[in-house]
């Protein structure tokens, strides 16, 4: 659908955040398109503004109706869990704050536009980053049959066109307040970009973190036990917990000693660089933890093999493709190779990390007797000796050949 075409008499459902480009985009739509503007503002666990205030600032820019998702706790559950049974940090260190949000916010939209009789549903997201795709692939996957709006992206509306459309209408948003940072946020982290950051020789300075402490102030260490049922989090110091209420837990607790700050050039999916800093407190702990527990419960083919899935996961997460085949059949493995991952980590929390310093479990694979080189060694020495020689026949079998093809080319 172009901006041109005319949808009188049929709404469109908006993901509304309550800032300047979404606000403004309710009477931008419907002065392009004719249509009805549904505001659909949802709750990941980012804080921040009194989300029924952003309900009401949706109806008095002009939406006919105004819904707030409460997603919390399918959030934890349902796309935060799942991530921690993958270990998912794409590059090896993000651990897809932003990327997991979206197919769950996808979800909700596509909810809202069945129930409202929408066939349209609209972001915010400008052509130059990760989210239009997560947007736009998550809804096609879940509702092929529904059109996409990017007003930002697609119709010209800039930020100076923003705040004069909005000063022309007297919208009720501050159209002077700008932070110089793009940030977003939720239950699973931070993640900061733009501003001076943008030069990716400035370090970071203190001012730009919310969920992190500074780790380098002087403080007692936290210690902390964290208990796994099958992958996930279902215990902290021995108390009952659901994810969401774990993972609310550990930002704050984690947080507190300033774990889980990361600053990072990433790739990202429509193929430019982009300088990232990101605060998870609670994420890095939790995956930290889970990795340790992994260590313990899971076989050592079964945990490489699973190494390499960790990693397609973790890209598909990042590419928009939560609701992909190749992601769905990857959920029903890391589900299956958790299933003895279950048990307690210790972990003390200090100075920017979380360290694991004890581990525990009915399912574990460590032997003691095995592993140890005192007088209750039950290993059998003597066994390695020819394992030794089989394990190492082919490559000396080959670099055997080598030389002799070597010598008799002389």
């Amino acid at each position: 659908m172009t901006f041109n075409e005319r949808t009188s008499n049929e709404r469109v459902v908006l993901a509304y955040s309550g800032g300047l480009d979404t606000s403004v985009a309710i009477g931008w739509i419907a002065q392009a398109t004719g249509a009805e503007v549904v505001a659909v503002a949802c709750d990941v666990g980012q804080d921040g503004e009194d989300l029924e205030v952003i309900r009401q600032r949706a109806l008095a820019c002009g939406a006919v109706e105004s819904v707030v998702a409460d997603l919390r706790s399918e959030f934890a559950s349902e796309y935060c869990g799942p991530a921690l049974r993958a270990n998912a940090l794409y590059m090896d260190r993000y651990p897809l704050v932003s990327a997991l949000s979206r197919p769950v916010i996808a979800k909700a939209l596509v909810a809202a536009a069945q129930t409202y009789g929408a066939k349209t549903v609209a972001h915010g997201c400008t052509g130059k980053g990760n989210d239009q795709v997560r947007f736009e692939v998550g809804i096609a996957a879940l509702a092929p049959y529904m059109k996409v709006l990017a007003p930002v992206r697609d119709s010209g509306m800039t930020r100076d066109k923003a705040i004069a459309f909005a000063e022309e209408r007297s919208l009720p948003i501050d159209v002077t307040k700008k932070s110089p940072y793009s940030i977003d946020q939720n239950l699973w982290g931070r993640a900061v970009e733009t501003g001076f950051l943008e030069d990716i020789w400035n370090a970071p300075i203190e001012d730009i973190y919310e969920y992190t402490q500074n780790p380098s102030t002087p403080r007692e260490p936290d210690e902390v036990v964290i208990g796994f049922t099958e992958g996930v989090p279902t215990s902290v110091d021995g108390e009952r917990v659901t994810v969401l209420k774990a993972i609310e837990i550990l930002n704050q607790r984690a947080g507190a000693q300033g774990v889980g700050r990361l600053d990072m050039v990433e790739d990202r999916l429509v193929g430019i660089k982009s300088r990232e800093v990101y605060e998870a407190p609670g994420a890095i702990a939790l995956i930290t933890a889970h990795q340790e527990l992994e260590n313990v419960t899971i076989e050592r083919d079964l945990a490489r093999f699973k190494r390499q899935v960790e990693q397609r996961w973790a890209e598909l997460v990042y590419d928009g493709l939560w609701f992909s085949p190749l992601k769905v059949a990857l959920d029903s493995f890391l589900t299956e190779a958790s299933r003895s991952v279950s048990g307690e980590v210790r972990m003390t929390l200090h100075g920017g990390r979380a360290v694991p310093t004890g581990r525990r479990s009915e399912a574990s694979l460590y032997d003691f007797g095995l592993a140890t080189y005192d007088s209750d060694d039950t290993f059998d020495q003597g066994l390695a000796k020819g394992f030794v020689e089989l394990w190492g026949l082919p490559s000396k079998l080959a670099a055997a050949r080598d030389q002799r093809l070597a010598s008799s080319a002389e």
